[in-house]
């Protein structure tokens, strides 16, 4: 809340939009993070399960970091209108925590 006010404040976001985009990212891997330590005490072959992260985590990895693009390079991408728009920090939470979740829960053993 105090980064939200000082970036009000001072007029410049950036700081607040990359923190509101890597602070959800950062929980879905702190989600997983507990099994993952369990899977790496077990003596298995790794694998990477790309399907899973081509499905699911690269798009919603695309909608978390949406705003974070739009703004910085200020190019017209697929669907930033809406979100920028609509300020739907929801949405974007909801895919950062997924997409963390989901790059951790792709490395298998």
């Amino acid at each position: 809340m105090r980064l939200k006010e000082e970036s009000r404040n001072s007029f410049n976001m950036m700081p607040f939009i990359i923190f509101a985009t890597i602070f959800p990212i950062f929980i879905g891997l702190l989600l997983r993070f507990p099994k993952l330590v369990i899977e790496i005490k077990e003596k298995k072959q790794w694998s990477f399960d790309w399907i899973k992260v081509a499905a699911v985590g690269i798009p919603s990895l695309y909608i978390a970091v949406l705003p974070v693009l739009s703004i910085s390079f200020g190019v017209k991408l697929l669907f930033a209108k809406e979100f920028i728009l609509l300020g739907n920090t929801t949405l974007t939470t909801t895919a950062g925590i997924v997409s963390g979740y989901v790059l951790l829960d792709s490395l298998k053993k």
